[in-house]
């Protein structure tokens, strides 16, 4: 019998999944447990797996398209099944959903899901027609990127956000390359490709020639549509940034003991791996919000939710933007195990192969930019969390110890706090806690 193919909920935070490409094809045949798409949500890309066997008669949602969850993306059923019923059903109320329907009688059950494998993993497929009008027929039916070719007036090239942004960084010209995405679209190994290739030398690569806006005054300009990471990224800073009510502290932190501790240890582990000063850092805060109970909750609008253990989630940037993957219990984890599931979970993270707890439910959060460079800057709370804190670079800096001038390295560390549930008082002896473990790395065993 023929049935409607629900859009699932593939994460937690997922409102509505985005269709990176169907793996079958209209009227192939599928066995259970099979994959049918991978579908683009706010933190990951997924494989849509198929609870049973059947084939796949018509697709309703195709690459490039969003679909709210429950809403149908595609019909399946039997071989040369008559299926217009249900197509003119999912044409009349848009998707095939009717007004409070949760799953109605002949919908498919949401699919089972896993993630993609690493060989698979393609940058994420945010896809619009940027070149040609909402109503033109093109667009409809192809709704992916594509960039107007200046000298030829009407050319379009088909090609994925993440592509067309390594060619311009890389001086290649897109109309040199062949696309091996659907309909020929250009995606990341072909711009890859061209810069392995012996024939796309720094030579002879083309300079697109700059043209002139038609507008006086008006810088040229490109729409890119905005990936659904991006898209809860935004939403949840401005959950976090309005309603939240957040003070910040700044503490200057003496590095010099932890770095000579984690040169101890480096020696000692030889190849078998090596601890970071995040890794350090990541266990300190974790001893810290055990011995204060209250930075380590989260404000529950009747009631404040104190956590047992500390979950330190560590924020990992990707392409798509940030993520922050989770250290489960650190406060009872030693340095090398806490650098192995760093390591194992920024990996998972950029190949887009976290799995939602991987990724959810941290008690607090660190965000480290001082590889980067940066001396001090300030977080954005994750909710509900009660407070995150922003670590700079350890820099040589002159201080004043018994009377003399010495050299030692300072790191700047500012702590984000809401307000209703962390009081400036508790955040103040929190941080002086941490800054102890740090300059005193043996506080981290009591």
């Amino acid at each position: 019998m023929a049935e409607k193919f629900l859009m699932p909920k593939l994460s937690p935070t997922m409102e509505e999944g985005q269709i990176s490409r169907w793996v079958k094809n209209e009227g192939d045949a599928f066995e259970a447990n099979e994959t049918l798409a991978e579908v683009d949500t706010d933190k990951a890309t997924m494989e849509m797996t198929a609870l049973s066997g059947g084939t796949l008669l018509k697709i309703l949602k195709k690459a490039g398209e969003s679909a709210a969850l429950g809403e149908a993306i595609a019909i399946t059923g039997n071989k040369d099944e008559d299926i217009s019923g249900l197509l003119k059903e999912t044409t009349s109320n848009g998707g095939g959903k009717k007004d409070g329907e949760k799953g109605g009688e002949g919908e498919k059950p949401a699919p089972s899901t896993t993630v993609k494998k690493p060989e698979e993993v393609e940058p994420k497929k945010t896809s619009a027609e940027t070149s040609a009008p909402k109503s033109s027929p093109v667009a409809a039916a192809n709704p992916k990127s594509e960039i107007r070719d200046p000298q030829s007036g009407n050319g379009r090239l088909i090609v994925s956000p993440i592509a067309a942004r390594m060619a311009a960084d890389n001086g290649i010209d897109l109309r040199t390359v062949s696309g091996s995405g659907p309909n020929g679209r250009i995606i990341k190994r072909d711009i890859e490709a061209a810069m392995e290739s012996e024939d796309q030398s720094p030579k002879t690569k083309v300079q697109k020639p700059f043209t002139p806006s038609t507008i006086v005054g008006a810088s040229a300009f490109s729409d890119e549509p905005t990936s659904k990471m991006r898209q809860v990224i935004a939403n949840r800073l401005a959950e976090s940034i309005g309603p939240i009510p957040t003070f910040y502290l700044t503490v200057e932190i003496e590095m010099d003991n932890a770095l000579a501790v984690r040169k101890q240890i480096n020696a000692s582990l030889g190849d078998d791996g090596k601890i970071s000063v995040n890794d350090i850092i990541v266990k300190a805060a974790a001893m810290s919000l055990i011995k204060h109970p209250w930075v380590n909750a989260s404000y529950q609008d009747k009631n404040v939710r104190f956590y047992e253990q500390a979950d330190i989630g560590v924020a990992v940037a990707i392409d798509e933007g940030l993520i922050t993957p989770v250290i489960r219990g650190a406060n009872l984890k030693g340095l090398a195990e806490i650098s192995a599931e760093i390591n194992d979970l920024a990996a998972k993270a950029k190949a887009k192969k976290l799995q939602p707890e991987e990724y959810t439910g941290a008690t607090f959060s660190i965000s480290n930019l001082g590889m980067m460079g940066i001396k001090e800057f300030t977080a954005i709370i994750n909710p509900p969390e009660a407070a995150i804190i922003a670590v700079g670079a350890s820099n040589p800096t002159p201080v004043v110890r018994d009377g003399e001038v010495v050299v030692r390295s300072v790191m700047n560390v500012t702590m984000s706090c809401d307000h209703r549930v962390v009081d400036g008082a508790t955040g103040a002896r929190f941080l002086q806690t941490f800054k102890q473990m740090l300059e005193t790395p043996a506080m981290m065993l009591m």
